[in-house]
């Protein structure tokens, strides 16, 4: 996309100047970017504005386990908006990795990320780890992120666990049983103590006035008094809360998330495609994760994000694929009155696929998604000059030619007819295949996909459908013949079989 974002996300209950003294950082950073381009390309701007935000995150599309669901003085975001990526010499990674190396390391700060994407599937890496004990959970995480780091392009890793605000978590001491102390005693005596216990409600005009009693404010700034409190037991009695009672500062948690009522934590990461690829560093991680995870009895793994994504669109496709060659078959078989034939029209359909990938490599693309939607399409297509050949020869033999004549007054008569339509059909791609513009960038390769599929597919043509042909013809023949020496009943084909 033509916008970078820096995410940041700071420890739940941290100061708001804190938060505001870190974007201070990424904006500094971002500022000494846009010196530095204007340095090495003078009298170009690339940076055309500069957004950020403390308390939520800026409004985008992105994965739902990274979107917060509320805000807080612990979340902000600083934008860069650049130029058109046509208008411009440098990609936008290139921007955003250059930023990255630019910010000082941040302190205390949970996550920070640098994304580039317009739009996203999910994370590029995204292991989801779910269990029943949360703190085997963070230490898998924890583990985990270490051995993320090990590869090479992996950049930007967090996880999703996310600790609340520091909190005073009370225990009832053994001594305190015998008095009749409870949990619930303890709790709500600390709580009349320092937020207060309505005792009454004064009607003021239209306002309520709530009246509360507790301890007087400099009783409440600080933890000792605390210790210095008394807890009343049952029968009236005060007892020093330290002979009761003992306290320790800890932290809640932010969110529990959970699937299929089991606790989950995700990790994530992004990759440099140019060093390496998500799928690479997955297939080596699966390998080593069973390990990893060993020390955790009851963590599970799953991989989430831009692979699930990636597996249900595959298997969508294959159902599509399958159903589109089913259709294709009968709508062949039905005009032509013959179950062979369509197989020989379509046998060029696995060279469209091959003339495909050729394409990528030759225009220095990489097989992607839409590459598949591409060679899908391309299905299709590729009958055209098959299904004109064969019906050219039926055609012939129809009119008393022998099989092998008509064939080859078809190759003959044909053969300008498919060089012209594949010609036409792969110039009228060519202007997309070179477009820089990045809304059509996903257009890219399955232009490529169509265009050199059919260049390729129906140059095959002119060789394989007559080949291809001529063996079927054969092949019923000799079924024919050994048919009639058994006395069988000749059904495979409607047409006859010349000399």
């Amino acid at each position: 996309g033509d916008i970078v974002y820096a995410t940041l996300t700071m420890p739940q209950g941290i100061p708001l100047a804190t938060t505001e003294k870190a974007v201070g950082q990424l904006q500094e950073a971002a500022e000494a970017l846009r010196a530095e381009l204007a340095e090495s390309h003078p009298g170009e701007v690339f940076i055309v504005h500069t957004f950020s935000s403390i308390g939520r995150q800026l409004a985008r599309d992105g994965p739902r386990d990274l979107r917060p669901e509320t805000g807080g003085a612990h979340l902000a975001e600083v934008a860069l908006e650049l130029l058109p990526a046509m208008e411009r010499e440098i990609d936008t990674v290139t921007i955003a990795d250059r930023w990255r190396e630019l910010t000082p390391p941040i302190p205390d700060a949970v996550a920070l990320a640098f994304t580039t994407q317009a739009f996203a599937a999910g994370a590029a890496i995204d292991i989801q780890l779910r269990g029943a004990d949360l703190d085997s959970l963070v230490q898998a995480a924890s583990s985990l992120r270490t051995k993320l780091a090990t590869y090479r392009g992996v950049k930007d890793i967090a996880d999703s666990f996310r600790a609340g605000k520091q909190e005073l978590e009370l225990s009832l001491r053994p001594e305190a049983r015998p008095l009749g102390l409870t949990h619930r005693d303890l709790a709500r005596q600390v709580r009349q103590a320092f937020y207060g216990e309505e005792v009454q409600r004064i009607q003021r005009g239209r306002d309520d006035v709530k009246v509360m009693v507790r301890y007087p404010e400099l009783e409440r700034r600080s933890l000792g008094a605390l210790e210095e409190m008394r807890i009343r037991t049952a029968d009236g009695t005060e007892v020093p809360f330290a002979a009761v009672a003992n306290a320790r500062l800890g932290r809640g948690f932010a969110t529990i998330r959970r699937t299929d009522r089991m606790r989950v934590v995700s990790v994530t990461a992004d990759v440099d495609r140019i060093v390496t690829t998500p799928e690479r560093v997955l297939a080596d991680l699966r390998k080593d994760i069973p390990a990893l995870l060993a020390p955790y009895p009851g963590v599970e793994f799953v991989f989430e994000g831009e692979q699930r994504e990636h597996g249900r669109a595959i298997a969508g496709l294959v159902r599509g694929a399958l159903l589109a060659l089913m259709l294709i078959y009968t709508l062949l078989a039905i005009p032509l009155k013959s179950y062979a034939q369509p197989l020989v029209i379509m046998s060029v359909i696995p060279f469209g696929a091959v003339g495909a990938i050729l394409g990528h490599l030759i225009m220095g693309w990489d097989l992607v998604f839409f590459s598949v939607l591409g060679i899908v399409a391309l299905s299709g297509v590729v009958v055209n000059a098959s299904l004109v050949m064969v019906h050219y020869i039926n055609t012939r033999r129809d009119r008393g030619l022998p099989y092998l004549e008509a064939v080859r007054e078809a190759g003959i008569m044909r053969f300008r007819p498919i060089v012209l339509t594949s010609l036409t059909t792969y110039l009228g791609l060519v202007p997309l295949m070179f477009e820089a513009a990045v809304p059509a960038r996903p257009l890219v390769p399955m232009a490529i996909a169509l265009g050199y599929g059919v260049l390729f597919a129906s140059t095959v043509t002119l060789f394989l459908v007559p080949c291809g042909y001529v063996i079927m013809d054969d092949l019923f023949g000799l079924l024919r013949a050994g048919g009639r020496d058994s006395g069988a009943v000749d059904g495979l084909r409607t047409r006859p079989v010349g000399d």
